[in-house]
């Protein structure tokens, strides 16, 4: 069975605490996960555990992702010298979108109008329940984190299987009509 894993990642710092974009390596992972079509499950990875999540996107015969390209994998590669974007087998669906569209589409937008649901929180979130658990050491804020990034994670999967099943994405246009971008990742 190909072994499809779904990937994304949550930071423990934001751009403006690393000084820009430029930094993506020194922003730290609160959160990874990971769901492999080849368990059937999701993998939830700590800072700790990179080598692990490193290991289980190697080892995928296909990645897929959200902005993990420019993003995911900038942040992972402060944990690692591999180079991963061109050691693994990647389908980043934002790159992909933006290339039919010429412009880039959040995946929020693409859930919302393709499946009816978006996404459950969002990035700053993330990085508020990540300075609470740094201050108070409690791990409830932690899991809202996983929880968080798992969903994302499920959100992307169903984007993705959509696509395949369907040949095309729904998204609300900048007038917010309906409209779909024709995709073709069999």
């Amino acid at each position: 069975m190909k072994d499809i894993v779904y990937f994304d990642l949550e930071t423990q710092r934001s751009f403006g605490d690393v000084g820009g974009a430029k930094n993506k390596d020194k922003m730290g992972i609160s959160v990874g996960v990971a769901y492999s079509t080849r368990t059937g499950q999701y993998h939830i990875f700590g800072e700790d555990q990179t080598d692990a999540l490193v290991d289980m996107l190697l080892k995928a015969d296909l990645v897929v992702g959200y902005n993990h390209i420019y993003f995911d994998y900038p942040v992972l590669q402060g944990y690692t010298i591999l180079d991963l974007p061109n050691q693994t087998l990647n389908l980043d669906m934002l790159i992909e979108v933006e290339k039919v569209l010429g412009h880039r589409l959040k995946l929020d937008s693409l859930a919302s109008a393709t499946l009816g649901t978006g996404k459950s929180a969002d990035g700053l979130d993330a990085l508020r329940w990540w300075q609470e658990h740094k201050k108070t050491g409690n791990l409830e804020p932690l899991m809202k984190i996983a929880e968080y990034c798992c969903y994302d994670v499920k959100v992307t999967k169903e984007v993705h299987e959509y696509a395949l099943k369907h040949g095309h994405l729904k998204y609300n246009d900048r007038n917010g009509n309906p409209t779909q971008v024709d995709v073709d990742w069999s």
